[in-house]
């Protein structure tokens, strides 16, 4: 049997990149993700490739900072599966301009998607896994999560604060069998990545390979993008715990080594 043989999995900005990679690999290892997305279109594209590979998913249209939106996200969910076993909150935007030239409007809106739809979604999903004493919850962070860099204020912020919310989590899901992690990748070069570059070598006024090769990868071992199955490796790991001992712990992944 595989690992996640009926499993459910809630898998927010499943329809590209990281997540995309995540849904394929949980349904490649019997898992039914729930392809979890602001864009439908792109979750049924996302869906419909598991489901042609022989695998069961499901799409659903998911602003994770429209509380109403969530909830019915995962009551569609559950009138379909009868649970939810797994949430991944994945689900983020970046901005990057100095503090000094920063709109609060932008402060807000990439606030509002990392923090407030990770704490919608497990809000959500958090008293269906309790009432069947057990899930397996997976926040998205980032290097960013224990490190900073310059131009991404509220990203950092954010990243950082989802190890708050999961510690938290962490102790008052253990009594039903419900874990919390963090999974903080390093640079993977997908297009949310790639937007940045150019982005940065204007604020820095420096070329886009010395954003590359001195900001992304200054501090990575083999000077590599960390890649999305780097990270779904991680996530699976955390999804696929037995039981909460270890929960609250977050996890650095970047190419070629995995540290706690």
């Amino acid at each position: 049997m595989s690992r996640f043989t009926g499993r459910v999995a809630i898998v927010t900005g499943a329809a590209s990149g990281i997540g995309k990679e995540i849904a394929l690999r949980l349904a490649a290892e019997g898992g039914i993700p729930v392809i979890a997305d602001l864009n439908l279109d792109a979750a049924n594209a996302t869906a419909t490739e598991i489901k042609a590979k022989g695998g069961d998913a499901f799409a659903v249209a998911m602003n994770v900072t429209d509380e109403a939106q969530v909830e019915k996200g995962v009551a569609d969910t559950i009138a379909k599966y009868g649970k939810i076993d797994i949430l991944v909150s994945n689900a983020g935007i970046q901005i990057v301009k100095p503090i000094v030239d920063f709109p609060f409007a932008d402060w807000k809106k990439l606030l509002a998607i990392h923090l407030d739809g990770a704490f919608l979604t497990t809000k959500a999903c958090l008293k269906h896994m309790y009432k069947a004493k057990y899930g397996r919850v997976i926040y998205m962070g980032s290097v960013h999560s224990k490190e900073a860099s310059k131009l991404k204020a509220p990203y950092v912020t954010a990243k950082h604060g989802l190890i708050g919310l999961s510690k938290v989590l962490a102790k008052e899901g253990a009594e039903f069998n419900v874990s919390s992690n963090v999974v903080c990748p390093g640079f993977v070069r997908t297009p949310l990545v790639e937007k940045q570059i150019p982005e940065q070598a204007a604020e820095l006024k420096i070329s886009e390979a010395d954003v590359i090769k001195n900001v992304m990868l200054k501090d990575t071992i083999d000077g590599q993008f960390t890649t999305t199955d780097d990270v779904a490796d991680a996530v699976l790991f955390y999804a696929a715990a037995k039981n909460t001992v270890h929960s609250g712990q977050s996890a650095v992944v970047s190419h070629g080594w995995f540290m706690q």
